[in-house]
C-alpha cells in the first residue's frame, strides 16, 4: 500500500479530493478519495487515498425513488418559500423556539422549516 506524506501544515484530508462531474466538462473520470482514521492506534499512517472509476447507474429508479424525488423537489420549494414569507416569519419563530429545547425538539431553523414542510407535503398527498 502506498504512503501519503502531506505537506507542511496538512495533516490529514478526507473525503472527495477529486470527483467527475455529472455534465463530463471535466476531464477527472475516477474519484479520488482521501480517509483519515482516527482510532486509537500505535500506526502513524493512518492516512489513505483511493481511486473510484465513474459508476454509470444500470437500472431505471423504481416509482419509490422517483416518488422521494419528487417529495424532495417539492419540500425544497415550500421551505424556501415559508422561509422567505415575511408574513409567517414571526410566527414560525416563535412557534420553533418553543419546541426547540424540549425532548426530541428540532434544534435549527432550517430544520423546523423541513420538519413543518415535510408534514405539511405528506398531509396534502395523503402519506402518513
Amino acid at each position: 500500500m502506498a504512503k501519503v506524506n502531506w505537506s507542511a501544515g496538512i495533516d490529514s484530508v478526507s473525503g472527495a479530493l477529486a470527483k467527475p462531474t455529472k455534465s463530463g466538462h471535466h476531464n477527472c473520470e475516477k474519484m479520488l478519495l482521501g480517509t483519515h482514521r482516527v482510532a486509537a492506534t500505535t500506526s502513524d499512517t493512518c492516512n489513505r487515498v483511493y481511486i473510484r472509476r465513474k459508476v454509470e447507474r444500470s437500472t431505471k429508479p423504481k416509482a419509490k425513488e422517483l416518488a422521494a424525488r419528487s417529495r424532495f423537489t417539492e419540500v425544497s420549494a415550500m421551505v424556501r418559500t415559508r422561509s422567505k414569507d415575511l408574513m409567517q416569519i414571526a410566527a414560525d419563530q416563535a412557534a420553533f423556539l418553543a419546541q426547540k429545547d424540549t425532548a426530541g425538539g428540532i434544534k435549527t431553523m432550517k430544520a423546523y422549516y423541513w420538519h413543518i414542510c415535510g408534514e405539511e407535503y405528506d398531509q396534502q398527498h395523503g402519506n402518513a
